[in-house]
């Protein structure tokens, strides 16, 4: 079977199904210690409903041969959409600081025979890359997870190469069917506000998410 035939079946081949709902903190934390639990939310097929994965690459137009950091890559869900558009050439970093996703990603790499893509167990508050490596930093649904977020501005800031980018993907703040509790939220306004703070400005803005902002920042 040919590598891309492979990949395709293993993006599209159906997880099992569990509802997305809003989630509070604590709820939140128990689903992340059911690893199995959790990849099935974050492989259901009823979630490319509304985060529109094909829409979302056509979007960042990455280009054969960037390097490209998935921060919070959890099951690889977007990681192995990248890897197809980097190519041969390219390279997907896969950043979580869950060993038990960093494994299933293991092997999924493994089975779909991406040579690609390098997952990285890193620190929570340290993606624990080269500095002046990356094109795009990739973060989806996973902001809120970071503690000392001004820290970690910092360092993918030193990790971007000349022209690099961050994009920021995230729910909106407001009451939604899915996603994490309205406190856990970032509001757009906000997460702008911290962004520019740190030495960052918005570049562009993409708004056909129905229940997210798509934000790309660059470096003032």
């Amino acid at each position: 079977m040919k590598k891309s035939t492979l990949l395709l079946l293993l993006l599209t081949s159906p997880a099992p199904a569990q509802d997305h709902k809003p989630r509070g903190e604590q709820e939140m934390h128990a689903l992340h210690r059911d690893s199995k639990a959790y990849i099935a939310m974050l492989e259901d097929p009823k979630r490319d409903a509304y985060q529109k994965p094909h829409e979302v690459l056509q979007a960042l137009a990455l280009k054969p041969g960037e390097q490209v950091a998935d921060i919070g890559s959890g099951s690889g869900y977007f990681t192995l959409r990248f890897a197809a558009h980097v190519g041969e050439t390219g390279r997907v970093y896969a950043v979580d600081i869950d060993p038990e996703m960093v494994r299933h990603l293991n092997r999924r790499v493994r089975d779909a025979g991406l040579s690609n893509v390098q997952t990285l167990l890193a620190e929570p508050g340290d993606p624990l890359l080269r500095d002046r490596s990356i094109d795009r930093f990739v973060v989806v649904d996973t902001w809120h997870h970071i503690d000392d977020q001004p820290k970690y501005l910092g360092l993918m800031k030193k990790m971007l190469r000349p022209g690099g980018q961050v994009v920021m993907i995230d729910f909106q703040k407001r009451e939604l069917p899915v996603g994490p509790r309205l406190e856990m939220k970032i509001a757009r306004e906000d997460l702008i506000r911290q962004l520019e703070e740190n030495g960052f400005r918005l570049a562009k803005e993409h708004t056909f998410l129905p229940y997210q902002y798509f934000l790309v920042f660059e470096p003032k």
